[in-house]
C-alpha cells in the first residue's frame, strides 16, 4: 500500500488528496491546522490515515492536543518519534491505544545510516515502546547504506524501513516487496516531505516494473 504524505494547507485541496489516496499521512506540523480543521480532516475519512506532528513547530503540549484530537476524530494511526520526551510519548500513546488507535514509533536520521547492529537495536526499541509498526528512515549515500536498512526485514515484522536521499529511492519500493505494510510517497513533484521521496505515480510505475 502507498501512503501519501500530505502537507497541503488548503482544506479543499487536502480533502481531494486524501480522497484519491490509498492511505494518507497528515503532517500536522506542516499544515498547522486549527482544531476544527483537525476534526474535519480525520472525521469520516474513506481511507486509513496517520496523524503525524513532528517536533519543531509546536511544543509537546500543543502536539499532544493535536494528536489526541486526531485520535478522537478518527485517525487510524499516530506516529511519534523514538527521541520524544518519555512523558509526552507515553501520555499520547496511552490515549491512542485506549481509543483503539494504532501506534507507529519512528526513528529518523537525516545525516547518516547507522551500523546494522545499531539499526537492529533501534528497531527493537521501537517495539519495546509499544509500536504496532516501527518506522526506520535514514539518509543513504551508497548501496551499502540501503542494504543495511533493507536487511531489517529479515529480522522484524510490522516494519517500514526506508532510506532517504537519492541513493535510497529504490528502498521505498523494495520495502513493499520485503513485507512493509506500506511505503511513503509525496502528493506531487513539489510536495515532498522527506529527502528522496517519490510521487505516488513514480512508485506505482516502479512497482509495475518490479511486478509488485
Amino acid at each position: 500500500m502507498i501512503c501519501v504524505s500530505i502537507k497541503e494547507k488548503s482544506p479543499q485541496r487536502l480533502g481531494e488528496l486524501v480522497k484519491n489516496a490509498d492511505m494518507a499521512e497528515i503532517r500536522l506540523d506542516l499544515i498547522k491546522p486549527s482544531l476544527p480543521l483537525v476534526r474535519r480532516i480525520f472525521s469520516g475519512s474513506p481511507v486509513e490515515m496517520i496523524a503525524t506532528c513532528r517536533p519543531g513547530e509546536y511544543d509537546d503540549k500543543r502536539r499532544a492536543v493535536l494528536l489526541k484530537q486526531s485520535v478522537d476524530a478518527g485517525a487510524g494511526w499516530i506516529d511519534m518519534e523514538t527521541d520524544s520526551e518519555t512523558s509526552f510519548r507515553e501520555d499520547v500513546a496511552s490515549y491512542a491505544t485506549n481509543k483503539g488507535c494504532g501506534l507507529i514509533i519512528s526513528y529518523h536520521n537525516f545525516t547518516t545510516t547507522p551500523t546494522a547492529e545499531e539499526l537492529e537495536q533501534i528497531t527493537a526499541e521501537c517495539f519495546k515502546m509499544g509500536a504496532g509498526v516501527a518506522k526506520i528512515a535514514c539518509m543513504a549515500f551508497s548501496g551499502s547504506d540501503v542494504a543495511k536498512i533493507l536487511s531489517l526485514y529479515s529480522k522484524f515484522e510490522n516494519l517500514v524501513a526506508i532510506s532517504m536521499g537519492e541513493a535510497g529511492k529504490i528502498s521505498r519500493v523494495a520495502a513493499l516487496k520485503l513485507g512493509a505494510p506500506f511505503t511513503f510517497a509525496s502528493a506531487g513533484a513539489d510536495a515532498s516531505t522527506a529527502p528522496g521521496q517519490m510521487t505516488e505515480g513514480q512508485i506505482r510505475k516502479m512497482m509495475e516494473i518490479l511486478h509488485i
